[in-house]
């Protein structure tokens, strides 16, 4: 995946006719600065540092990728032509405010669950934008997953109710040779998947209380070491803890990217 093309793409939408307005500014080199105004984890200052060097602009990241940040914190300095600097700040804002954003709130539902639970980043990002919501769970604490249908196979309902069978899919699955997942919503789907051997089991939609159920009756057969549990719907800031402690192995959820509020920041010159 070509980064700078996507960050180009990302200039050019905001400036497909120019700038009118830093186009009034006599040619002068200036000094600027990204502060953050919450507290939170940065990410992305790669990608703005690349923003803003693809207009030969200077930048000196101060407060790394993954590093907490305070309010009024100063992000990143910058050194360059004011009326380019001046184009690409909010470009350049949007995208790290949204990274740390989904950063910081991916670092605390993780400080919220045991540390051999892993939280898992899902597919529900914004177009176009995956690779960086994706790196934004990572930074932080979170795992990327899959990045797109092609990287690994996982069996939901939609397929199971065209194919007809779940058996049929797993055995399918199996001949492939490859990682595999099965999505079930019964805890009868549950045991039926471990016993014909998936490797991964995401639990939909199930209760704390149904997953511990889930995992005694795996135990009582001696199949919970053979699987990997992921839970998934219905989980929230607020009932997160009670689901890390079910014992599950991943625990994936939709809205620290698709639902993260982005944190504020600005530039200033």
């Amino acid at each position: 995946m070509n980064i700078r093309a996507i960050l180009e793409s990302f200039i050019h939408e905001d400036l497909v006719d120019g700038d009118s307005t830093s186009a009034l500014l006599d040619k002068t080199t200036i000094q600027a600065r990204i502060i953050t105004r919450q507290d939170g984890i940065i990410s992305g200052t790669k990608y703005v540092s690349t923003i803003f060097d693809m207009r030969d602009c200077q930048t000196h990241v101060i407060i790394q990728d993954r590093e907490y940040a305070h309010s009024g914190d100063t992000i990143m300095g910058i050194q360059g032509n004011a009326a380019d600097i001046l184009s690409l700040e909010r470009t350049a804002l949007n995208l790290m405010s949204r990274m740390s954003g989904i950063a910081t709130l991916t670092k605390q539902l993780v400080s919220n669950i045991p540390k051999d639970v892993r939280l898992l980043a899902t597919r529900k990002t914004a177009p176009g934008l995956r690779i960086f919501d994706k790196e934004a769970v990572e930074d932080g604490g979170g795992m990327r997953h899959r990045m797109n249908l092609g990287e690994m196979i996982m069996i939901k309902d939609n397929h199971i109710s065209v194919e007809g069978s779940l058996e049929c899919l797993i055995k399918k699955a199996q001949l492939q040779k490859r990682q595999f997942e099965v999505e079930v919503d019964t805890p009868s789907d549950c045991m039926l998947a471990a016993t014909l051997g998936a490797p991964i089991i995401l639990l939909d939609n199930f209760t704390p209380d149904q997953i511990q159920n889930a995992i005694l009756e795996l135990e009582r057969v001696g199949l919970r070491n053979s699987v990997k549990l992921e839970a998934s719907g219905g989980i929230t800031a607020e009932n997160i803890t009670l689901y890390g402690a079910t014992g599950v192995d991943y625990i994936s959820l939709g809205y620290i990217t698709n639902s993260a509020p982005s944190l504020d920041m600005s530039l200033e010159v």
